[in-house]
Formats: structure tokens, sequence, C-alpha cells
């Protein structure tokens, strides 16, 4: 199988969707250690994919639980600013 030729670039992305993350956990008056316990994953991991500076990957899997758990639809945790 041929590799695409063209590379895309995702880190900007990855970052809203924590910075949403982060946004609809507070709104739910949640800790980071409480949203990660309810989701199976650490403190330090939650706070990877919403912090500002990192770019932390993130599986479809998670995004649902975290979702499933902040009692939010999965599109508002994927809506981007800039596009």
């Amino acid at each position: 199988m041929k590799k695409p030729n063209c590379i895309f670039e995702h880190s900007d992305k990855y970052i809203e969707i924590g910075c949403n993350i982060a946004y609809y956990r507070k709104h739910a008056k949640l800790t980071q250690a409480q949203l990660a316990e309810m989701v199976g994953i650490s403190r330090s991991h939650i706070s990877a994919i919403e912090a500002p500076n990192i770019v932390r990957k993130i599986s479809m899997d998670l995004l649902f639980n975290i979702a499933a758990v902040l009692k939010v639809e999965v599109y508002k945790l994927l809506l981007f600013k800039h596009e």
C-alpha cells in the first residue's frame, strides 16, 4: 500500500479538543482527578490532554467516554474556533 503524498498536521486541533474538555469539565464542577477516575485514566493523562502547551492525542473511545461523563454531545468537544 502506498503512503499518501501529503502529511496532515492536527496539533492545533488536539489542543482545542483539550481546551474544550477542560471547559466542560469545569462547567460540570469536576476536578481533573475526578474526571480521570470516572473514565479510567490517570490524572496526569487528563492533565496532559487539557494542557494548551502539550499535544496529546486522544482515542475516539476515550473521547466518547469523556463526553458521556460530562453529559455533552461529542461534537461539542470537536468544535474548533479557527475553522
